[in-house]
C-alpha cells in the first residue's frame, strides 16, 4: 500500500494522528489482548516491574525506572519504542517532526501556508523516534533543549531574534516519540529546573524567543539511588512531576539468574563442544546472591548481572584455552577453573572498608567458595549433619558423624594427597582424581546423569571442594595447581583455609 506523500493526500486518506502517549497506550492493549510478550529478553519482572509499568502506560504517564546497577533499566526504556506505531507522517523537512494537521515549528508553519495541500510529508519509523541522552555533569540546556544558532543566523541572513535561528535540542528532535535521559541525579540541578515545563505543561521555551512550542512527548527516566548521594540528586520540584517511579530489582531466584546469564553471555566457542554442568551455571549465579548480602560488600552500590556474565564467559574461556592447548574438542569446566572467574568479578563489587582491608582477590575466593558450599548442599548430603544412632543403654541415642563420606576422608587422613590443574588432559585429571578411594563410586550413587568421563571428572572435583569448603580436607592454590590433603596435617604445617568470610 503506497502511503500518502502530500498534506491534501493525507487527508483525504482519512488518517487521523493520535498523541504519542495514546499511541502507546493503544499498541499496549492490542499486545495485551493477543498474549504478545511485552518486553521479550527481560527476565523475572513478570510479576513486579512489568505489571507497573504497563500500568504506567495505560495512565499515560511519564516514568522514571529506579535501581541498582545492572537491573535492565537501560534495557525496558530502550523496548518502549515497539510499542509506537511502525510510522508516522511529518511534515518534511522538519526538525521537530512536525504533526502535519497541527504545525508548531516556524518551517512547517511556513511551508503549510505556502504550499496548503501540496506540502510535502515524510513517514517516519518507530525506530527513528527514539532520543536518548546520558546525563554528565556538562550537559547543558542547548544540548538539551535548544539554543540560538549564530551559523543558521548568519548563513540565511536571519536577525537573532528570528523563530528561525533556533537550533532544537535532542528533546524537540524526539518531539511525538519517546526521550529517555540515563543517570537523572547526575544532571545539574539548574538543568533539571529545564525539564519542569515540558513533564508538566508539555511546551518549552528556547532563550529569549517569546514562542511556546508544544510537545507531544513521553518522558522517561533511569535512576540509581546510590548516585543521590555519591554524585548528585534529583530535585524535588522534578521528581513531583514525574508520574510514576518503578523500582527495579535483582533476580529472585537462581534460576531466573541462570536464564539471564545463558542470555546475555556469549559462549560461542569455534565449533567446539561446549557444555556446562548445571551445577556450575548454580556456583556462579550463587556467587552473586552471597555478593548481595555479603558484610564485605557495599550493599547500596549493588552486585550487578554483568558480574555472572563476565563470570561465567572467564569460566569457559579458561575451559577452551585448555581444550586449544591439548587439542581436544570438547570443552567442559573444572572445579580447578573457578579461580579465573577472579578477573570478571573483583572490578565489579564495590567493597566496605572491611573488604578493602581484606582485598579484593581474598573476598572474590570467599564468595566463589560460600557458593560452592551453598550448591554442593543441593546435590550432596550435608557433610555437617548429624545422624543419631542407638547406645548401648536401649531407648537411647546420640549423634554421630554422618558416614556418607567416611571413605574418602579417612583416604586423606592417611596422609595421601592429590593434585590436579587446569591444564592437565582429561585422562590425566580422572585418573588422579580417580586415586581418591571411594570417591568414583560415591560420585555414581548420588549423580546418575554424567554425559561423559569430563563431567565426572568435574563432579569428582566438586564433592572433593564441597568437603573441604565444609572443613573436611584442606585444599592448596599455587600457580593454578590445586591439592587435597588431610585438614589436621595442614592445620599443622601451618596451611589452613586461608581468608573465610564468616
Amino acid at each position: 500500500m503506497q502511503r500518502p506523500t502530500t498534506l491534501g493526500e493525507l487527508k483525504k486518506s482519512g488518517y487521523t494522528i493520535r498523541p504519542v502517549k495514546e499511541e502507546l497506550r493503544a499498541n499496549l492493549i492490542k499486545k495485551i489482548q493477543k498474549k504478545e510478550q511485552l518486553f521479550p529478553g527481560i527476565i523475572g519482572y513478570d510479576e513486579t516491574v512489568i505489571p507497573a509499568l504497563v500500568n504506567a502506560i495505560l495512565a499515560r504517564h511519564d516514568i522514571i525506572l529506579l535501581g541498582l546497577r545492572g537491573q535492565a533499566k537501560s534495557r525496558i526504556v530502550r523496548h518502549l519504542p515497539s510499542l509506537l506505531d511502525e510510522y508516522i507522517p511529518v511534515i518534511k523537512g522538519s526538525e521537530i517532526n512536525d504533526n502535519p494537521f497541527h504545525p508548531v515549528s516556524k518551517h512547517a508553519i511556513d511551508m503549510v501556508e505556502k504550499c496548503g495541500d501540496a506540502t510535502a510529508i515524510e513517514w517516519l519509523h518507530r525506530d527513528q523516534r527514539y532520543g536518548e541522552k546520558l546525563a554528565t555533569p556538562d550537559v547543558t540546556i542547548a544540548d538539551l533543549i535548544g539554543d540560538i544558532d549564530p551559523i543558521k543566523a548568519a548563513s540565511q541572513r536571519l536577525h537573532y531574534a528570528h523563530e528561525g535561528a533556533i537550533h532544537f535540542g535532542i528533546i524537540p528532535r524526539s518531539n511525538r516519540g519517546i526521550f529517555a535521559i540515563n543517570e537523572l541525579p547526575d544532571l545539574q540541578p539548574r538543568i533539571q529546573v529545564g525539564l519542569f515545563n515540558i513533564l508538566e505543561e508539555k511546551d518549552l521555551q528556547i532563550r529569549g524567543f517569546n514562542i511556546r512550542i508544544p510537545m507531544d512527548i513521553m518522558v522517561v527516566f533511569t535512576a540509581n539511588p546510590e548516585d543521590y548521594t555519591n554524585r548528585g540528586n534529583i530535585i524535588t520540584p522534578l521528581k513531583d512531576r514525574i508520574d510514576s517511579q518503578i523500582l527495579t530489582h535483582y533476580p529472585r531466584s537462581l534460576e531466573e539468574s541462570i536464564r539471564i546469564t545463558e542470555q546475555e553471555a556469549d559462549l560461542r566457542r569455534d565449533g567446539r563442544t561446549l557444555r556446562v554442568p548445571r551445577f556450575f551455571k548454580e556456583i556462579i549465579e550463587q556467587v552473586a546472591f552471597e555478593a548481595r548480602k555479603s558484610e564485605f560488600v557495599d550493599q547500596k552500590s549493588g552486585v550487578s548481572a554483568r558480574l555472572t556474565i563476565s563470570a561465567m564467559e572467564n569460566l569457559v574461556s579458561n575451559a577452551e584455552r585448555r581444550a586449544i592447548l591439548l587439542n581436544e574438542d570438547v570443552v567442559v569446566p573444572r572445579i580447578c577453573d573457578l579461580p579465573h572467574v577472579l578477573p570478571g568479578m573483583t572490578g565489579k563489587v564495590e567493597l566496605v572498608f572491611e573488604g578493602e582491608q581484606e582485598g579484593s582477590l581474598k573476598v572474590g575466593r570467599a564468595l566463589v567458595g560460600k557458593a560452592v558450599r551453598e550448591i554442593f548442599k543441593k546435590y550432596f548430603p550435608d557433610p555437617l549433619s548429624k545422624r543419631v544412632r542407638p547406645t548401648a543403654q536401649e531407648g537411647q541415642r546420640q549423634p554421630h558423624e554422618d558416614p556418607e563420606y567416611g571413605q574418602i576422608v579417612q583416604w586423606f587422613e592417611a596422609g595421601n594427597t592429590i593434585e590436579v590443574a587446569d591444564d592437565m588432559s582429561c585422562d590425566e585429571y580422572y585418573a588422579e582424581l580417580d586415586k581418591v578411594k571411594g570417591l568414583r563410586s560415591f560420585t555414581k550413587r548420588h549423580v546418575q546423569d554424567a554425559e561423559d568421563r569430563h563431567e565426572q571428572a568435574a563432579l569428582m572435583e566438586f564433592i572433593l571442594d564441597g568437603l573441604h569448603q565444609n572443613s573436611k580436607i584442606a585444599k592448596d592454590e599455587v600457580d593454578h595447581r590445586t591439592s587435597y590433603k588431610d585438614m589436621v596435617g595442614s592445620i599443622f604445617s601451618g596451611r589452613g583455609r586461608g581468608f573465610e568470610e564468616d
